[in-house]
């Protein structure tokens, strides 16, 4: 009987070991690493496509030696939840842009209002020095790495009543994200912003806690604000990107093959979103106006005159020069 016992005793043992070794984590133990992705979109988001074929590529030129997890709808928390998340090593990866300037100041030049002129403006700089220079802000202090970024598109301010110029936002309280230079930019306009989770703002706008927010067409689409928003106002205000990162450590970890796999693949990845971007970018817009929404022209000129007084002086010298660099690649 204690024989018996004790060879039952070693069979449990060995199985709660098997299970044990089975569950690698980010710090790359063992023959399978998992990396953790959380983000804010929704699956059909091109940012969740994206991401979805971009683990497919990792997991295909690793042989399955790294998965890629993927998160969407806010499900490990907020973008600066999943921030701190990746420093305290619980998450790996995310989706973030001018967020980060909360720690590396130089990303708030992401999304600078009318500091770009257009999409063709924008892929200069970021592919160009000034990219460059803000991808290392990024990886020395947020601690994460850029593996690809998506070009977004313009961000515009939807509303129930039409915004023209910004004399019509006097008591208009509308949604920011987390990100102190679009709170300045926004009250100089005339505005009432406040910071606001985006998984919150469905509700906001439904219970009229807020009167509108601002965003790209897509986010307006896949959050469902058509029914909830009855006009888009073209202020095209920011034109901006948005990397796709990942922590320092986890991608340190990896050996040098595993790290080429994940960079050929990131490549691979922002072509495919690139190319989801142009095609689905205008059929967003036609859905929002099936939908019922109607778009507004609005006085570009005013609402650049009213924010550029407080974008330039909410930056630090540093930011101020990042930016006059970005107004003259524009010229």
């Amino acid at each position: 009987m204690k024989k018996m016992l004790s060879i039952f005793a070693v069979g449990i043992l060995a199985m709660l070991l098997a299970a044990c070794g089975g569950d690698e984590s980010a710090s790359g133990s063992g023959d399978t690493t998992t990396w953790k992705m959380g983000h804010l979109s929704n699956e059909d988001h091109q940012w969740h496509k994206t991401a979805e074929k971009f683990a497919e590529l990792v997991d295909e030129k690793t042989d399955g030696k790294l998965q890629i997890e993927i998160y969407p709808n806010e499900q490990l928390g907020s973008e600066t939840e999943v921030l701190n998340g990746i420093e305290a090593g619980t998450v790996d990866m995310t989706i973030s842009g001018e967020t980060m300037q909360n720690w590396a100041p130089e990303a708030a030049l992401m999304a600078a209002p009318y500091a770009f002129k257009g999409e063709d403006h924008l892929k200069s700089v970021v592919e160009g020095e000034i990219g460059e220079e803000i991808e290392g802000s990024i990886k020395e202090n947020v601690g994460v790495t850029p593996l690809y970024y998506h070009m977004r598109a313009p961000r515009n301010l939807t509303s129930n009543e039409p915004i023209e110029t910004p004399s019509d936002l006097e008591g208009f309280k509308m949604r920011v994200p987390n990100v102190p230079l679009f709170m300045d930019a926004w009250e100089a306009a005339g505005a009432r912003p406040q910071v606001m989770d985006f998984s919150e703002v469905f509700t906001g706008l439904q219970q009229g806690v807020i009167d509108g927010q601002e965003n790209p067409v897509d986010l307006i689409k896949s959050a469902g604000f058509a029914e909830v928003q009855d006009y888009v106002n073209v202020t095209e205000h920011v034109y901006s990107w948005i990397y796709v990162v990942v922590g320092n450590e986890q991608f340190e970890a990896l050996d040098e093959d595993t790290q080429k796999a994940v960079q050929e693949a990131a490549a691979e990845a922002q072509s495919y979103g690139m190319d989801l971007y142009e095609s689905e970018t205008a059929e967003i817009t036609q859905s929002l106006k099936d939908e019922g929404m109607e778009f507004v022209e609005v006085d570009q000129d005013a609402f650049s005159k009213a924010m550029k007084p407080a974008v330039e002086k909410s930056l630090s010298e540093k930011q101020l020069e990042l930016y006059e660099k970005i107004v003259e690649a524009g010229e």
